[in-house]
């Protein structure tokens, strides 16, 4: 969604910053945490997915602090679901000031943790710019309020992604280079040059390569789920497929390409080449093995294991990272794995009850979207983590770009404001957002391995691998997924979605690890056990009656 013209409004702190903070209820205010001598106060916020808390010593951090009056003391997901750790927050009635409650924003609507923001974004115009009135009222409630801002999806200027934070089938950058390059294109291919890398190379560093793995663990396991999706040709509309002509969505789970696609894996699962810990395995182990660099390949989504992506990155081997491939299993159909400026309107960052500051706290939000602020929070500090050259254009330093590559370094040193809103794209002066997707640094920053892989495809980065789709092409329902997160937990379509997620939780693993000879049989039980528990017509039902809500408010007929 090009914001085209768009204007980012300049900082104003001075006169918003009061001396109130944050807390909720009495025994919140009593460990309040008060403005400090700076007048600097802090707000507390809780993003219900896995990240790093800054330390709070780090430099951009308090930079940024220091420029707005505010910061945010955010702690993350650990040890619980989403669902878990939110209904704790919402059984006590208490909860941080800021939220994202991620896979249990329904709970947290449901039990009302969230203030409605309508009526103060007049108020905070880089917070209301970020998205049209179109999509501020796909974001609107059922009950006619907002609760939350979705952080990620908006473009300014021109987009410039370098990677795809989306899914893909993934391989490591060493096993082109050792396969002479070679076009991949379908399931098929990728696995043949999977096995036969394997063939010739078993270890690494002593360790048992892996050719194939798959994150199962809890929610995480929509990369073992999904892929029928895309290999069908379809985007990532996650909850089902939608028909442009008719706007009717069914399911994916029962297509040709699913049964196909599951006995591809369950052949490579008994070749050995599937990680035979696939289904067992801890998120923490996962990444822990890609991290080691002994997976060959996976299909995930990028932000999932971009941690160990970048630890391998810090460890020098930048061989071991990998390349994002749109596959599908037959070469006529148009893959539709990437896209641009996707807004999911089912999760957001919102304002809690618990929040005694909510004009601050958006203020604060606001002022983290001024260019100046975004500079610190994707550069960093000019004369320390980049540079300004004659034309006005960013760039770092061979030194510079080294720390960027330390994680060690960034911990302390960069911070991001990870999961508050944000924008990709390129400020006015024609400088990218990211230090990344600035052309000429992105190329000048790229070690040896990284180069050789893009100049034998003739590509200039990685998005280059991969078919790029206009979010506009999409429909304007898309993504229908985010449809799924507002439904009433006791609704017949929410218990759908339960009962298929545990269908598929229990019979997936069987159909992949079961033998060969016994697919067909274990296929069939799991499709019949699918259409006994799952209210197939009353999922599809509500997800077709969304996407025809939404196209309708698309045509202004709503």
């Amino acid at each position: 969604m090009m914001k085209k013209g768009f204007k980012l409004v300049p900082l104003l702190f001075s006169a918003m910053i009061t001396l109130a903070a944050c807390g909720g209820g009495e025994e919140a205010d009593s460990t309040q945490v008060k403005a400090d001598e700076n007048g600097i106060k802090t707000f507390s916020a809780f993003m219900a997915v896995p990240g790093k808390e800054v330390p709070s010593d780090n430099r951009v951090y308090n930079e940024i602090a220091n420029r707005i009056g505010a910061k945010a003391d955010v702690t993350w997901l650990t040890g619980q679901t989403a669902s878990e750790r939110v209904g704790v927050m919402a059984a006590s009635g208490e909860y941080p000031d800021l939220v994202d409650a991620s896979d249990g924003t329904t709970m947290m609507l449901e039990a009302g943790g969230y203030i409605p923001i309508e009526d103060y974004l007049d108020d905070y115009p880089n917070i209301k710019n970020l998205y049209s009135e179109e999509e501020w009222n796909l974001i609107r409630n059922e009950d006619g309020h907002i609760y939350y801002i979705p952080q990620f999806g908006n473009i300014m200027g021109e987009n410039k992604e370098v990677q795809t934070s989306g899914e893909a089938f993934w391989i490591q950058k060493r096993v082109l280079k050792w396969a002479n390059y070679p076009e991949i294109t379908t399931v098929d291919e990728y696995f043949k040059v999977i096995g036969d890398f394997l063939a010739e190379n078993p270890e690494s560093d002593g360790q048992k390569n892996i050719g194939f793995s798959i994150i199962s663990d809890d929610w995480r396991y929509f990369s073992l789920e999904n892929p029928p999706m895309f290999l069908a040709g379809y985007p990532n509309d996650g909850a089902g497929l939608v028909d442009p002509e008719t706007l009717e969505v069914s399911v994916y789970d029962t297509i040709p390409e699913a049964k196909e696609y599951f006995k591809i894996l369950n052949e490579q699962y008994n070749k050995g080449i599937i990680d035979p810990e696939t289904f067992t395995m801890s998120y923490d182990q996962y990444i822990a093995k890609i991290a080691s660099g002994r997976v060959v390949g996976m299909i995930d989504q990028y932000w999932q294991f971009q941690d160990a992506n970048s630890s391998l990155v810090s460890q020098g081997k930048d061989e071991l990272t990998y390349v994002p491939l749109d596959l599908v299993l037959d070469e006529s159909v148009t893959p539709k794995y990437y896209d641009t400026g996707v807004l999911n309107v089912g999760s957001g960052l919102g304002i809690t009850i618990s929040c005694d500051d909510v004009e601050g706290a958006l203020q604060f939000i606001n002022d983290l979207l001024d260019p100046e602020i975004l500079v610190l929070r994707s550069w960093g500090e000019e004369g320390i983590d980049y540079e300004v050259g004659e034309d006005g254009l960013f760039y770092r330093t061979e030194e510079q770009r080294a720390n960027a590559r330390d994680t060690d370094y960034v911990l302390q040193n960069h911070y991001t404001y990870n999961y508050f809103p944000t924008y990709i794209g390129t400020f006015e002066d024609g400088n990218a957002i990211s230090p990344a997707e600035q052309p000429a640094e992105f190329y000048d920053g790229l070690v040896s391995i990284d180069k050789e892989i893009l100049d034998a495809y003739g590509y200039e980065k990685w998005t280059d691998f991969l078919n790029a789709v206009p979010v506009e092409e999409n429909g304007a329902w898309y993504p229908i997924y985010s449809a799924t997160s507002g439904w009433e937990s006791n609704s017949p379509e929410a218990i759908a979605n339960e009962k298929m997620t545990e269908v598929k939780q229990q019979w997936l693993p069987r159909v992949v690890m079961g033998s060969v000879d016994d697919f067909e049989k274990n296929w069939t039980d799991y499709m019949t056990t699918y259409e006994k528990q799952v209210d197939v017509e009353a999922y599809e039902k509500a997800l077709t009656g969304e996407v025809k809500r939404r196209v309708e408010i698309s045509e202004g007929k709503n």
